[in-house]
Parts: C-alpha cells; structure tokens; sequence
C-alpha cells in the first residue's frame, strides 16, 4: 500500500536555487501515491522548466498566476480546496513573508491562503537571510500555527559558496513530513506529560546555574503529539520558545518546581517523556542578597547538593499505577552503553540516546541524531530535523501505548 494513495498533494516550487530538488521531491510524492499539483512561482520557473515537473507529475503545472487547469480563473480556490495537503518546498524567505502575513500576490500563495489543510514548509536560503530578526519572526509565528509542518533547513554547503543552516531539507525527509502530516490521528485520546527545556538552580537573585538545552526538542514533541490527538500538558523550564497549539503549559524555573509539578500530573497520564535537561545538583544555600565580588575574599565556593531523580522515583511504583516512562540520555561519545544502564536502573520503558558532541545532535540545533533504547533492542533514527525525530519517537510510543491498553 502507497503511503500517500488517493491523496491529492499540491507542490508549491518557489524562486530559490533549491528548486532544481524539487524534482526529485515530486517523484517520491508520485512514486507513494499522490495525485501531484505543481504550483510555481515565475521566479522558480526561470530556474527549472515546467516542463520538468509536468513530465514528473503527469499533470499541467500552474506558473505565476496559473490559468491552465482552470477556465473558471478560480485555481486558488480550487487547489485550495481540493488538497489534502500543501507543500512547499523550497520556501523563500520571501514566500515565508507572505505566507506568515497573508499575502495572494500568486498562486502559491493564494491557494495557501484559501486552504485548510496541512502545510508543510522547507525553508531554503542563505544563513544570513535564515539568521536575520525577521526571517525569525515570520518562524516564530508559523510555528503557533497548528496545521504548518516546518521542515529543515538543514546544515551544509550553499549555492552561494557560504556553509550553514539554510540547505533545503532532503526531499526523502519533507516526504516523510507529509505523511506524518496526514497520518490518522493515532494518539488521540492518550494523555501525554511532557517535560522540555533547562532548568535554573540560584545561587543568588541574580545569577544561576543551567545547561545549554534549547528545550526544541521537547516542544516538538509536544506539538506532534497534539497533532496526532493526544491531550498534552508540557511542563517546561524557561525557554525562547512558543507554545505548541493545543498544548497546556506549565512554566517551571528549577528542577525542585520541574519536580512537583510533573510528579503530581503523573499518575493521570498515559506516558511521561522526560526531555527536559533537569540539573543534577542545585545550590545548597542560595544567598539572599547579590553577592558582590568586591565582598568575597578569595575563591567563591559553592556547596551543591543532589536534586531529586524524578523518573527514577516514578519509575519504582509498579508498572501498572504509573504512566509509560520515556527518558532522554544526552550523552558524549557512544550513547547507548549509558542509555541501556538509565534503562535498567531507573526502571524505564524507553530511553532516547543521543551525543550531543556529533555535529548537528546536540543543544541549540534543529536536528538531532537518536537511538531508542529498549530491553528488545536498539533502534537508530538517523540525522534529521528535531520535528522529524519527534515524529519516529511518537511512532513507537504510540505502538507501545497501543500493546499496554
């Protein structure tokens, strides 16, 4: 059975270089199943023919403002309407813009405006152009939208001769976003916690010790899981990121609240997944006051103290009175020897690996590179975007959850 059988698909190629791996892209989507519309803007069409896609997809292929399939002059409507998803890929800074803003200055754009099925983006463009304030707040923004699937850019080398993030994501990868995007909501009716980010331990008001966890991962987890029907309650320590539509948020700062407020949502949840960087030791006596460098004689000495292991404590309960435990083991070096002793030792359903020291796996990045840890085996996701690891992580919890009940 093809992935994407029956399903009508619109592909949306706008003016960057990476139109050219729109191609292939457009052969996969055939090659599952899916009845492929191929939208392009006049930009993209001087870069790669029409022709190309419309011998790729057996279809006419709208250019600019389109008018081919349509003698009504109604194509936005109509794609819009008749999709069962859009993609996009590569989008363009500018194509982001509007789309975030709600501009029909073509087709692409129009049809995404009159739609309402998923929408799955691949950004493609220059570092700099992916870096600037603006393009980040266009992001930030799609990323409160409930039915935009964001995909990439990936790290590498660029048309321009510059290396960074901005590489459109491997066609394969954006494929597999939308299928996940129209998956059957596979989850719905779980109760699902999630923990994400840092945790701040004080050592005066002012300053406090952390770690360098960005919390993306757990967010997506967080958003996938919403999209698939689960109800999420996402317990987080302090992060730059938006809350995923659907999802309740509980704001922590240190790991003794990350502690309180997760074990006393436990027991009313289906699963537990435990990403968030939780600090090991805390402050044994926060100071009351600043402390002022010109006050302290000599080296400032701090007296940690152990914090709570909150899955280990939930993991002793017996396994019928606690949710499916899923922890993450961030690790240096080969991640699995760890990820098999936190298994065992904490009592666990699932461990999930990765070395934050492999370029592109580690804290502040989009990617991620994991293994699922279990006492049947090891299964390796390989490098992709945090949303497309999210997504194999929830594939197998939901397999598990579905064996349990």
């Amino acid at each position: 059975m093809h992935k994407l059988e029956d399903r009508t698909v619109v592909l949306g190629v706008s003016g960057g270089i990476a139109a050219y791996r729109a191609c292939e892209l457009c052969r996969l989507l055939v090659k599952e199943g899916a009845r492929v519309a191929v939208v392009m803007t006049e930009p993209a069409a001087r870069l790669v023919g029409p022709a190309t896609f419309q011998a790729l997809s057996g279809r006419p292929v709208e250019v600019g403002w389109g008018g081919a399939s349509s003698a009504a002059g109604m194509e936005h409507i109509d794609l819009g309407r008749d999709a069962d998803a859009i993609v996009v890929a590569p989008a363009t800074a500018n194509t982001l813009a509007k789309i975030r803003l709600g501009l029909a200055d073509n087709l692409l754009t129009s049809s995404v405006l009159a739609s309402r099925c998923p929408l799955v983006l691949a950004p493609a463009m220059n570092t700099r152009m992916w870096e600037n304030p603006a393009t980040r707040e266009n992001l930030a923004w799609l990323h409160t939208q409930a039915r935009v699937w964001l995909v990439g850019p990936d790290q590498g080398p660029l048309a321009c001769g510059e290396e960074g993030a901005g590489r459109m994501a491997e066609p394969a990868a954006i494929l597999e976003a939308v299928c996940a995007a129209l998956r059957p909501a596979d989850l719905a009716g779980a109760r699902l916690l999630v923990s994400a980010g840092p945790t701040r331990e004080a050592i005066d008001p002012v300053r406090y010790l952390s770690n360098r966890s960005s919390g993306k991962m757990g967010y997506a987890l967080a958003a996938a899981a919403a999209r698939r029907g689960a109800k999420v309650v996402l317990v987080s320590g302090p992060t730059a990121l938006p809350v995923p539509p659907g999802v309740e948020h509980v704001p922590v700062s240190c790991a003794a609240e990350m502690a309180r407020e997760v074990k006393s949502r436990a027991g009313r949840c289906d699963a537990l997944l435990m990403a968030a960087a939780v600090a090991d030791f805390t402050v044994a006596r926060p100071a009351r006051a600043k402390l002022k460098k010109d006050r302290v004689q000599g080296p400032l000495r701090l007296t940690l103290v152990p914090t709570e292991d909150i899955l280990a404590s939930l993991g002793r309960a017996r396994r019928g009175r606690r949710p499916l435990l899923v922890g993450f083991a961030a690790e240096t070096g080969d991640p699995v020897p760890a990820a098999k002793s936190k298994l065992e030792k904490k009592r666990l359903d699932l461990v999930v690996a990765n070395d934050v020291s492999e370029a592109g796996a580690g804290f502040e990045v989009d990617t991620n590179h994991l293994y699922l840890v279990e006492k049947d085996g090891v299964r390796e996701i390989p490098p992709a975007s945090k949303e497309a690891c999210a997504e194999r992580i929830l594939d197998r919890l939901a397999e598990r959850l579905k064996t349990r009940r």
